[in-house]
Formats: structure tokens, sequence, C-alpha cells
């Protein structure tokens, strides 16, 4: 009976959350699935890639079965994005729309979030990292047993099943740094949260703070996005947590000026930290880092496969068409570049190194410009990419679909995943500790 209640005031926080949705039809809400199926199979050149074609065809006959009452837009989202994990693809998903927008609606309304930026183990388990926002806090490391009469594995198992990603375990690095946003929209937003560690409950305000997720969105936001140091002992960090940037002349500013003081220091080991990067352009990557350090000529992939989509055609690609093809352009090195590096590179990998951030991390390894360093076992080194966002007609969920697959530099498939030159922990709350571990291992190979 205790356990019926504490579900139906669940229930009514989550609807209280957001009661000005429109309640859609059951027709409606077949119309959005069946509209997802012709965009997977309008855009993406081969979901096999990922999910075999047959489980795709029973992941959304099961979700078109489940939608078979009239429901708001969040909770169609709570079904549909079960498809994600099946997916396996971070640039295949089902996401919700206009997260910045969403979340300044409700923080304007007097609502807050679940208090802590947390870590989700790869077994589900929940721990305390930081204050929501990223400042210390004394509870870091505590693992929380159970959250508002909830076990936390519970919780956490519930919303690995919605979000996306190539592997488990990249799930549950993405959940980390969302885990606010997920829970909100899965279990409300609650003033108080009633957290158990250690046997005891502990009664947290919820925060309106500004999530670490959210830092990358702003102009302001560009020192805590793009960070260089001389770490001493002629050594080097160049933190790179995106390849996307509206204003893509002050990242190169900022790498010229990075290379400059290089350069000024002497120093002869640099370290590219990519692990929070999720991505973005290419083109930030070959202008802003590799006119520094590419000693040859490269590529960033090798063979691809891609779709022909509506306003991509031509007269040798129809729309509609699946080609298979070689990557013919090739980006030439400076070596006359005053500012080139000669010294050795090693590239930092983790749990959110996604998208052009892997095509990065690729190509630095398959050309022999660095050395990829950290933890192994989260993203394909086969990407899929170019994607196309298609919001649903009814829901207006966002669709996200790939129109291309690129294979590695080298061709290689295996290992599928990306794999460190260099395999080091990476702790979870001192990101720190990888860089000193590598200096360490540096300085005991030059003894």
């Amino acid at each position: 009976m205790r356990q019926a209640i504490r579900l139906l005031i669940i229930g009514m926080l989550a609807g209280a959350a957001h009661a000005a949705e429109p309640v859609l039809t059951v027709e409606q809400l077949q119309q959005d699935v069946q509209y997802m199926r012709q965009a997977i199979a309008e855009i993406h050149p081969d979901p096999g890639v990922s999910i075999a074609p047959a489980q795709l065809e029973a992941a959304l006959n099961a979700a078109q079965q489940q939608l078979s009452t009239p429901m708001e837009r969040d909770a169609a989202w709570r079904v549909l994005a079960k498809l994600n994990s099946q997916f396996a693809d971070a640039h295949l998903a089902l996401l919700q729309p206009d997260r910045d927008q969403q979340v300044g609606a409700h923080l304007a309304a007097g609502g807050g979030f679940f208090p802590y930026e947390v870590r989700v183990s790869p077994e589900g388990q929940l721990f305390i990292r930081a204050e929501l926002g990223g400042n210390a806090s004394k509870l870091a490391g505590a693992r929380i047993e159970q959250l508002n009469g909830v076990p936390a594995t519970r919780v956490v198992q519930e919303l690995l099943q919605l979000v996306h990603g190539d592997t488990a375990a990249f799930r549950a690095e993405v959940l980390s740094r969302r885990f606010w946003f997920y829970y909100w929209k899965t279990y409300g937003a609650p003033a108080t949260y009633t957290l158990v560690r250690l046997g005891k409950p502990v009664h947290v305000a919820a925060s309106t703070a500004r999530p670490e997720w959210l830092v990358g969105t702003e102009a302001a936001d560009f020192d805590r996005v793009y960070r260089f140091e001389l770490l001493g002992k002629h050594a080097a960090l160049l933190s790179i947590n995106q390849f996307a940037w509206p204003d893509k002349d002050t990242f190169y500013a900022f790498t010229a000026d990075a290379f400059a003081r290089m350069r000024a220091a002497g120093v002869t080991d640099l370290l590219i930290d990519v692990r929070e990067n999720g991505g973005g352009d290419d083109d930030m990557w070959k202008k802003g880092v590799l006119p520094y350090i590419a000693t040859r000529p490269y590529r960033h992939a090798s063979t691809y496969i891609k779709k022909v989509i509506p306003g991509r055609g031509s007269a040798t690609e129809k729309v509609g068409d699946v080609v298979n093809g070689t990557l013919a352009s090739w980006e030439q090195p400076q070596p006359d570049n005053p500012l080139l590096f000669k010294g050795r590179v090693y590239v930092l990998v983790g749990g959110m190194t996604y998208s052009s951030a892997v095509l990065f991390s690729n190509t630095m390894q398959d050309f022999g410009f660095g050395q990829l360093v950290g933890a192994r076992g989260y993203a394909r080194a086969r990407q899929s990419g170019g994607i196309q966002v298609r919001p649903l007609p009814n829901t207006k969920l966002d669709m996200v679909v790939p129109r291309f697959v690129l294979d590695r530099p080298s061709g290689a498939r295996t290992p599928e995943l990306v794999t460190p030159d260099i395999v080091l922990a990476d702790d979870p709350y001192d990101r720190r500790a990888l860089v000193d571990a590598l200096l360490r291992r540096i300085d005991q190979t030059q003894q």
C-alpha cells in the first residue's frame, strides 16, 4: 500500500511538471512511429551497422503496440526512447526537442533539478560526483542506495533504457552527465529529494544551478570548453571539450596561441584531452589542430557508405541510392609552419569521446601523429555521421538519423571500438588523475 501511494505521488509530480502538454491521440502516436520507420528507411544507408534489420522491425513494432492509449509528449518519449539503447548508435536516436528552452522554462517557473552531478557505473550503481553545476561536494564518491524511496539501481536501469549510445558503457557515461534531465522527464521534479546512503536518509533541496551538461551553449563558456596549460618539465595540456563553436576564428586564435606558447616554452610532450568531446565539425580540428601536428598527408576516413537523400541527388547519384565509395580528398601537411610541433603527442580519450572527436582520434592514431591514451570500451571507431534531425509530426520529438557511415583511415574494422595505445584508468572523481598518471609514465620512459 505504501509503495502504491509512493508511485501515485511520483506520477502526480511528473504530471504536474508537464501539465500544459496536450494529450495526443493513439492515431497521432501511431503516425509518429510510422514517420520514424520512413525516416530511417529514407536516410540511413545501413541500420544493420548497429542493429539487425529483424531486431529493428521488432523494436518498432513493440513501441507501436505500447502506444495504445492517448498520452502526453513526455509519456510518449518514455516509450519511444526505449528504442535508443536498441539502436546502439548515438547518431540514431529519439531525443527531447529544444532542451535549453525546456530547461529555461522549468527554472523560470520556479522549478529545480536533482542537485548532484553523478556517476553511473556500468553495473548500474549511482554515485555522487559533485554539486549540480560542478562545484565540489563533501559527498563525492558516496553511493546512493535509494532515491525518493526507489532503489537507486532500479532508477538507473529504468533511465538507461532511454539513453542513446553505441555501447552499454557509453550509455552509462551519457546518463552520468544527464541524470538530472532524465530523472526530471521520468519521475518529475520534486522540491526535495530524499537520498539513502549508508542506510541513512538525507533530505536535499532541488537545485537551480546550471548543470555541467549545458556548459558550451553560451559564448561566455569558451574558457570552460577550451583550456591550455603548461605543465612543467616541458609538457602541456590542451583540453578541447567540443569541436563545435559558433565563432570558429576564436578557436583558431586560441590554438595558434597555444602552439606559440609551446614553442616558446620548449614543450616536448603535448597532451590533447578530448575525453569530454562529443564531436562537432571536422574543420575545427583540421584547421585548428592538425596544421601544427601533421607531418604527412591525411584523411579522416577511407571508405564509406551513404544514402542519397532528397536535396543531395545528382546526375550520377539518384535520391534513394546507397553508394559505396572511397574518400578521395586528402589534407596536406604544413611542413613550413613556424609553429609545427615536433614533440610527442598523446590524445586522451574516454567515455564521451564521440563523432568528430572519434574521427580526430582515428586520424591521429592511424597516421602516427599521436598515441591514444585512456580507457577503452565505449564508442565505435567506425562512425556514422551526417546526421539529419526530423521532428516527428505530432509529438515533435526529434528523430536523429545518420546518412553515412565512415571506415577509419586505415580501413581496419577491428578492434571495433576506439582502443587506446596506452590503456590507463580514468578516475571519474578526479579528471586530473589520468593526466598525472601519463606524465609519470612519460618521466619513467625518459629515465
